[in-house]
């Protein structure tokens, strides 16, 4: 039998930066050895790989003829709304089946607003939130203080900090200026949650899906909340430490995650943050259907180790949801 070709795309941050971009403005794209690691996992499973890259490397790949059986997709896209459905439309156009979820998927959950939309409309207790695309919006608002705020469309913790903590009108009328002209995007403006912080890592797609397990965010050498923002998470080894946690309130995290995963059509893998109220009630925060895979620093291996599954496992499990696509009737590659 034929051993399946499976490629891979992603953004190389290396190359973003030799464009220009900044070191912030690349921060959710991989490293050389993510995709080392990505690559031998792949491999161990049984198949051979082959390196695509970017959109614009896989464009010329697929005007020169190229074809795989299944492409391992982690790419999130520079630019535009949709940034991270651009390789998944293009695969889909070429009728060649991916890892993770499709492009309408992606669309609406990279919007944090939109997402909560979604959720609010099937019934889910959502906090308020507000989408805002201009300061003026902001006049006659019923906003409850004290609100958070960051862009609608950012991953990686760009544009959260301390300051993302409002208590007045003027100070929000200020943090909103300022991310709409850094990140010329809408933001979010939504209920503050003051509570513990988790993230649920997530396997399968639709009634298959299943909880890998609770991982809770926990401040390294303070007692308050710590805001998860892109500051800490690019120094979480000196900032924080990660627990699995059990029990009744880890089982209504794993509930609420999985029930969002499964009703935004999530596919693969993927991880949900999940932040306790004033009074220690779980809510959705945002959620990851294209989640880091860097073996040592991204938080789904991270919650995987804790949990006991390594990281080829990990690869397996992603792979043997996948693998449902390959070459379904009437999908033949164009």
């Amino acid at each position: 039998m034929k051993t399946k070709i499976i490629g891979l795309t992603y953004d190389l941050r290396s190359s973003y930066r030799a464009m220009g971009f900044s070191e912030e403005e690349t921060a959710e794209f991989d490293k050389e050895e993510t995709i080392e690691a990505l690559e031998e996992a792949i491999q161990q499973c049984g198949y051979k790989t082959r390196k695509i890259g970017n959109i614009y490397e896989l464009t010329q790949c697929l005007a020169a003829g190229e074809r795989w059986d299944l492409v391992f997709n982690i790419a999130e896209g520079m630019s535009g709304a949709c940034r991270e459905s651009q390789v998944p439309a293009l695969l889909d156009a070429y009728r060649i089946p991916y890892t993770f979820a499709n492009p309408l998927t992606l669309a609406i959950t990279l919007d944090k607003a939109y997402t909560k939309m979604v959720l609010k409309n099937h019934g889910f207790d959502m906090p308020q939130f507000f989408r805002i695309s201009s300061s003026h919006e902001l006049n006659g608002l019923p906003v409850q203080y004290p609100v958070f705020v960051k862009p609608v469309a950012e991953g990686t913790g760009k544009g959260i900090g301390n300051e993302s903590i409002i208590d007045s009108f003027s100070a929000l009328t200020a943090q909103v200026e300022k991310l709409l002209e850094k990140h010329q995007q809408p933001v979010i403006i939504e209920e503050y949650l003051p509570g513990r912080e988790f993230t649920a890592g997530i396997t399968g797609t639709g009634k298959q899906a299943q909880v890998l397990g609770i991982m809770e965010v926990i401040p390294e050498f303070s007692t308050e909340p710590i805001i998860y923002g892109y500051h800490t998470k690019e120094n979480y080894q000196s900032l924080i430490h990660y627990a699995l946690v059990n029990g009744p309130l880890a089982d209504e995290i794993a509930d609420l995650a999985l029930s969002s995963y499964q009703i935004l059509g999530c596919e693969d893998a993927g991880r949900v943050d999940i932040k306790l109220n004033a009074t220690g009630k779980p809510c959705f925060i945002e959620i990851n259907p294209l989640a880091g895979l860097n073996p040592v620093h991204s938080d789904l291996p991270i919650l995987c180790k804790l949990a006991g599954i390594s990281y080829l496992s990990l690869i397996k499990k992603i792979l043997g949801s996948a693998e449902k696509k390959m070459n379904p009737a009437g999908n033949t590659p164009v």
